[in-house]
């Protein structure tokens, strides 16, 4: 080949290699990004859409080229709805890939057992990351739990997850329950499980005060429970002060100072263990408790033991000057 042409035919090769590095070095190279950024796919948003929106965010220089190569380059599954997190510095390439894959960004969001419904709903309300309104749930219809949502969905259907959740696992401890329980129902069985939920935050204690309110419940007694003069006043928040004689006395669906029996409904969102204690209580005899200083409660069968108790809480108390 004449000299000429040798030249010409680097020229060209080089020309060529030149155009694949444009076309490489753009698409694997690395891009624009600064720092690790959160991006949202847009529920239904094709890849014109996602690389415009691309572009305006900085995650790449040129939505035109990005769409060019990655219909030569890029893999054969759409882009995915959700929110998803960008490497600094990531290459279109690395972009387009994560945006077909599945680690979805999952954010979370706790309900604690004994949250009451208002402050649920207070709580999915302050999710910024969150769409749409909601009603205050029904009490006792959230089973309490940790909750993925992923950023733009919508607080009904976080909400609806919850209460499905619940009645899923009331379902499947209902069907467990021992014989012969004083609950008859689940309603029941959850408006008690809430009562011992709000009595006692040890959970050794559970099936001990669930066992102390069955025998109440049989015998006909007054179930006594503090938690059920507060929830009319406050809906299930703390109440922030002593309860007064009058409340105590108050006439409502709810006072078990007042009434004999169940509540007429939930007066928190029990969790599972309590539900469980409440189908399955302890063989006692317990028909008292008090606060034994200790987070914790003594128990007793006979109002004597239980007044002997209560002399032993009130003694701690003047110790620790409370009284």
């Amino acid at each position: 080949m004449p000299r000429r042409g040798c030249i010409l035919a680097a020229l060209a090769a080089l020309a060529l290699l030149a155009a694949g590095w444009s076309v490489l070095g753009v698409w694997y190279g690395s891009g624009p990004l600064a720092k690790d950024t959160a991006f949202v796919v847009p529920d239904g948003a094709g890849l014109a859409v996602v690389a415009d929106k691309l572009q305006k965010e900085g995650a790449i220089r040129s939505a035109r080229a990005f769409l060019l190569r990655a219909r030569f380059l890029g893999g054969t599954g759409p882009v995915r709805a959700g929110e998803f997190l960008l490497p600094r510095g990531a290459s279109p390439a690395r972009i387009l890939s994560i945006l077909q894959g599945d680690k979805v960004i999952r954010r979370f969001v706790t309900v604690p057992e004994g949250m009451p419904s208002i402050m649920v709903h207070e709580r999915l309300m302050a999710q910024p990351h969150l769409t749409g309104q909601i009603e205050v749930p029904a009490e006792g219809s959230v089973l309490p739990d940790s909750y993925d949502f992923t950023r733009g969905e919508s607080r009904q259907a976080v909400l609806d997850r919850m209460q499905a959740a619940m009645k899923r696992r009331l379902a499947e401890l209902w069907a467990k329950r021992a014989p012969g329980i004083v609950v008859k129902t689940p309603h029941e069985a959850l408006t008690l499980a809430s009562i011992v939920e709000k009595e006692t935050g040890k959970p050794s204690e559970r099936r001990q005060v669930a066992g102390l309110y069955s025998n109440r419940l049989k015998q006909g007694m007054l179930l006594q429970a503090d938690p059920t003069i507060i929830y009319p006043i406050t809906r299930g928040k703390p109440l922030g002060r002593r309860i007064r004689q009058s409340e105590i006395a108050a006439v409502n669906g709810y006072n078990t100072y007042s009434m004999v029996g169940l509540p007429k409904g939930p007066i928190t969102n029990p969790g599972a263990e309590s539900i469980a204690a409440v189908l399955n209580p302890a063989p006692t005899r317990a028909l008292y408790m008090v606060a034994d200083g200790t987070g914790g409660h003594a128990f007793a069968d006979t109002l004597e033991q239980h007044n002997a108790n209560v002399a032993k809480w009130f003694a701690i108390r003047r110790a620790r000057g409370e009284m």
